[in-house]
């Protein structure tokens, strides 16, 4: 299991001092960092074992993502968590990132405080090991390799779709997923159709979904009234 103490994290920043600086205030902090400045270099370095990605490689970001979490990238983890950087002025570009499969991200410039407690939140979400990776928040575990859910010791099961919608909810469980962006990345519809869809199947799994939760204890799956779905309340984890 990793611990939030000590992380083989991979610098792959195209910029030298923002990459410098990272790797100083990670060292400096216990973790085992190595940079990488492009995306040859980042391909490289990911055939030795990471545990986490910081990657802000301009164009070849979303590339990268990709790759590794279609499973092209064979001495990479395609569960690996990734924390990608994006421009402050491209409003969109955090909602491409986090699409293609990036688990959290950071506006430019690199703040290493921000860097620190996003890294740590993200690590105490995840369990990486043997090719499985866990998502949790509070007594809620989602192994996303098994497709297996838990709350506490009671499993539950899940439809395929109920278990998408799951996935993409606990990847950061306070943020609120807006109703077409759960569109498209669970049922995969394109923009134009998710903004002009009817939302009662997206409303159907999500009631059924709450419904199985939280039965087994807690208060799970937030509907943000005109705007979407959250998992839990901001700081509200049930335990």
């Amino acid at each position: 299991m990793l611990t939030t103490e000590s992380q083989r994290v991979l610098v792959a920043v195209q910029d030298d001092a923002a990459r410098e600086a990272l790797i100083e205030n990670l060292a400096a902090d216990g973790h085992d960092p190595r940079g990488a400045s492009s995306l040859g270099h980042t391909r490289s370095h990911l055939k030795q074992q990471v545990d986490l990605l910081l990657v802000d490689l301009g164009t070849d970001t979303v590339h990268l993502i990709d790759v590794i979490r279609g499973g092209r990238c064979p001495t990479a983890d395609e569960w690996l968590p990734i924390i990608a950087g994006s421009a402050s002025s491209d409003l969109f570009q955090p909602v491409r990132l986090l699409e293609r499969g990036a688990d959290d991200v950071i506006y430019e410039p690199w703040l290493y405080l921000e860097v620190r407690a996003r890294l740590g939140a993200l690590m105490r979400r995840i369990t990486v090991g043997h090719g499985r990776q866990v998502l949790r928040a509070g007594a809620l575990r989602v192994d996303l390799g098994a497709r297996r859910v838990w709350i506490g010791e009671a499993e539950i099961g899940l439809t395929n779709r109920e278990f998408e919608l799951l996935r993409v909810l606990i990847s950061e469980p306070d943020r609120v997923f807006t109703r077409e962006e759960l569109l498209r990345v669970v049922w995969g519809w394109d923009e134009a159709t998710a903004e002009g869809a009817c939302t009662r199947t997206l409303d159907s799994h999500a009631s059924r979904l709450r419904r199985q939760l939280n039965a087994c204890g807690g208060d799970w799956v937030r509907n943000v009234w005109g705007i979407g779905y959250r998992l839990v309340d901001t700081g509200l984890l049930p335990v």
